[in-house]
């Protein structure tokens, strides 16, 4: 393992040592002193949550003109790609990469370049993002190496949130705007929609709740709301971690165990979808689009495809509103929480670089100011123009492009090369003012359709997130978001096979009859622990523990 680090360490000392000796002129020049045609370095970059991207579009156009490099992006096939298995089996890598929870192996391999040296000289703006929070990117306390910068925004407000779970506006309408303060509240409104409207009105059954399980998303529909309802925990993926750092595995909770025993209920009583653990996520999507589904757990950029289709045919009641649903009256749902800087996933330069200085004046160049107001707004006088004021704005069609069209960011780039390269997060503001993002108070509340419109006045609130405990009611951990670590390929081995066993346990849980319950959901907990569970909760107590003192 040492030896692999002081190989990569080596390496980019040699490398540096060559920069610096006399590279060529085009590799030593600054961002801004990037131009088109000869001398563009085309970089090779993986994209573990990554798409085709022909680097044709007009952002990424200017984004070469700007930093003289192009990017050729590889990208996942399928879902189980094991494409970074693959390069570190063949030690063939390209020159930037972002494998998101294969990053550990990589780093185990000696894959990634300390980047340390490298920000110190090129990445002035680099710094200026990350501020405060900049020693956080440091692996671990006995290698403190920068191997990769965060995919996950910086700073910033939420003046959007889809909540702990979504209701349509035609429920919430129906209960006069009650918000439910307790999964009972929540039930009963469900329960009283359906009694009334027991089929929408092109005749198909209403459905009060259903999930999508059948691949990944199950940790998205089904695993992850159960910490945010009955535990009012943020998102640390499938642990919970007390006061003390101590981490326990999800599914071990009493309170997260009576959730499902809720929604096991739930499924016996019909008003949770029978089809949940067996439609594939498209008919998922689909459910939604017909408008006949009154209330999900899910988060909008997983169901959002489904109320485009909504929106497109003029259903804006059957749409949702975010609700910060939690299991019993006074607790806090923390989807506004502010967790710090997101730290273990992020886009690092390999040791087989072409040209690592181009890689991080680029990276350089999208922390900076310009950087960010061109890959989030796209290209003045044609994705946004400029007010008396010298404030950013959209016009509506251009609004309305965005929200409606599916293909928008691919085909202006707006939007599309942000992720997963570095971000200032929403509501922060560049010297002139303007947000970074095209989200700020002013631009959200502008876009608010009217049943968004008609809630805010029933709820007496200028945005939709007023209803929700604020970021300031709740303290930032010492620890970021644990899902996104990097974790030991040991500990990673046992909570893959946890989460696979979960998955299809906690599935058989729910569809279980009520006397079937807890039978099932002891055996669970028994399969759990004899698969490492307690293993695995002291390990990430160790890394969790060793964060915070990183951070401190």
């Amino acid at each position: 393992m040492k030896a692999k680090k002081l190989c990569t360490l080596l390496l980019t000392a040699s490398m540096l040592t060559g920069v610096l000796g006399g590279c060529n002129d085009k590799t030593n020049q600054t961002p801004t002193g990037g131009g088109s045609g000869d001398g563009v370095v085309e970089l090779t970059f993986y994209n573990a949550d990554g798409q085709e991207d022909p680097w044709t579009d007009p952002v990424a156009q200017a984004l070469t003109e700007k930093t003289g490099v192009k990017l050729k992006t590889e990208y996942p096939v399928s879902s189980d790609d094991q494409k970074v298995a693959l390069m570190i089996a063949e030690q063939n890598y390209p020159d930037l990469i972002y494998a998101k929870g294969d990053a550990g192996s990589l780093i185990d391999a000696g894959a990634l370049i300390d980047m340390t040296d490298l920000i110190e000289q090129y990445g002035p703006n680099i710094k200026k993002m990350y501020g405060d929070e900049f020693d956080k990117l440091k692996y671990s306390k006995d290698d403190p190496s920068i191997y990769q910068l965060s995919s996950y925004a910086m700073g910033g407000t939420n003046y959007k949130s889809s909540g702990t779970a979504q209701m349509q506006w035609a429920v919430l309408k129906e209960n006069n705007y009650k918000i439910p303060e307790s999964l009972d509240e929540f039930e009963q409104m469900l329960k009283s929609y359906i009694a009334a409207h027991p089929t929408t009105e092109d005749g198909m059954d209403t459905i009060g709740l259903t999930l999508s399980t059948s691949d990944w998303h199950w940790m998205i529909t089904l695993g992850n709301p159960a910490g945010y309802i009955a535990e009012g925990a943020p998102d640390n993926g499938q642990w919970l971690i007390d006061e003390n750092y101590n981490a326990m595995y999800k599914f071990r909770s009493p309170k997260v165990r009576e959730y499902f025993k809720w929604l096991n209920r739930m499924y016996n009583e019909g008003i949770l979808d029978h089809e949940f653990a067996t439609q594939t996520h498209e008919d998922y999507i689909a459910k939604i689009a017909s408008g006949r589904v009154l209330a999900l757990t899910d988060t909008d950029w997983d169901y959002g495809d489904g109320e485009k289709i909504l929106k497109a045919d003029g259903k804006l009641e059957k749409t949702y509103a975010g609700i910060p649903l939690v299991m019993e009256k006074g607790m806090k749902a923390p989807s506004l929480m502010y967790q710090g800087l997101t730290t273990g996933q992020g886009v690092g330069i390999t040791t087989a670089c072409k040209d690592p200085v181009a890689a991080i004046q680029y990276l350089d160049f999208l922390c900076s100011d310009e950087g960010q107001v061109l890959v989030n707004w796209g290209i003045e006088g044609v994705n946004y123009f400029l007010d008396d004021q010298g404030h950013r704005y959209r016009t509506e069609e251009e609004i309305n492009e965005k929200n409606n069209n599916k293909d928008y960011s691919k085909t202006t780039g707006v939007g599309f090369h942000n992720y997963p390269f570095p971000s200032y997060g929403a509501g922060v503001v560049d010297s002139t003012g303007s947000t970074f993002t095209t989200d700020s108070k002013d631009t959200v509340i502008a876009e608010y359709d009217v049943e968004q419109k008609a809630a805010c006045e029933a709820w007496k609130v200028e945005l939709l997130v007023d209803i929700f405990p604020q970021v300031d009611e709740f303290e930032v951990p010492k620890y970021s978001a644990i899902w996104a670590y990097t974790k030991p390929v040991e500990f990673d081995e046992i909570g893959n096979k946890l989460d696979e066993l979960a998955w299809s346990a906690l599935i058989s849980c729910v569809i279980k009859s009520e006397a079937e319950f807890d039978a099932a959901y002891d055996k669970m907990l028994s399969d759990l622990e004899a698969s490492g569970m307690s293993e695995a909760e002291t390990m990430l107590t160790e890394i969790v523990k060793e964060r915070v003192e990183l951070a401190e």
